[in-house]
């Protein structure tokens, strides 16, 4: 079964708890039906690989893990705020994401 998420690829959220509390970042990647997404150089792991064809070298990789969406806040990009969101059926029948703060589409005008 798929679980719904807030966030989108791209979203610019605020880590609201956990070690990386207060960092802001941009969403690389999101896993709906584990209800997690990665952000951009939030919540970094050390990663031990061997040699392999792929990777020649081998070593200690440094990556981003998977954070829960419940810990992440979307950042509105007209009030500048995290908040949550809400859904708004516009009169095209087309449905956006809105900022409950100010109201206004988080989607990107295309």
């Amino acid at each position: 079964m798929r679980a719904k998420t807030h966030l989108k690829v791209n979203d610019q959220v605020e880590v609201i708890s956990g070690k990386d509390k207060g960092r802001v970042g941009k969403v690389i990647r999101v896993n709906a039906n584990d209800g997690k997404a990665v952000v951009e150089k939030i919540n970094m792991i050390k990663r031990h690989t061997k040699p392999s064809q792929m990777n020649q070298q081998g070593g200690i990789i440094e990556r981003e893990a998977a954070l829960d969406a419940s810990n992440l806040m979307v950042i509105c990009p007209k009030c500048s705020k995290t908040s949550r969101v809400g859904k708004k059926i516009l009169e095209d029948g087309s449905k956006v994401r809105i900022c409950k703060k100010c109201n206004e589409s988080l989607e990107a005008k295309a």
